[in-house]
């Protein structure tokens, strides 16, 4: 999978999600966002860069894409946090444009930094109320272990 450029322009749900501070990988039909709200440790967001509300408006090219992207996610999250379990959530309720929470699920508390992080929602559904604190330092840490982890 090829890495691109960081798009130029950037949609609002990627603004929101902190875009261009938060990316930690970007390809040419989506980007790879840390959550700046870490409901579990290296919980991310992965956005499409296209203008689409729905998930079916992207381009086959898009879907294809997504394929590569996923299974560089999952393999960086893997090295990263050896999590135990993933979730894709595609909510779309405040945030219009197409993108998933993707969430590492962990049976046991984590630590990293010398922070510790809770899966609140484990093993049912995520609790995305959950925050565990992180602050810019530790969100930058975390998305430097990330990047270092990529395939």
């Amino acid at each position: 999978m090829t890495q691109h450029t960081i798009p130029s322009e950037f949609n609002a749900t990627m603004r929101k999600f902190g875009a261009p501070q938060t990316i930690i990988r970007s390809y040419q039909y989506w980007s790879v966002l840390l959550r700046p709200a870490q409901a579990t440790l290296g919980a991310l967001v992965l956005a499409a860069h296209e203008p689409a509300t729905a998930f079916a408006q992207l381009s086959p090219a898009s879907f294809a894409e997504l394929h590569g992207v996923t299974r560089d996610i999952e393999a960086a999250l893997t090295q990263a946090f050896h999590y135990d379990k993933i979730n894709y959530l595609m909510l779309m309720m405040v945030d219009p444009d197409v993108h998933f929470h993707v969430l590492p699920r962990y049976a046991q508390l984590k630590t990293f930094a010398g922070l510790e992080f809770t899966d609140a929602g484990w093993p049912a559904a995520p609790n995305l109320g959950h925050v565990n604190a992180t602050d810019a330092a530790i969100n930058q840490q975390i998305i430097e272990h990330l990047q270092s982890c990529w395939p």
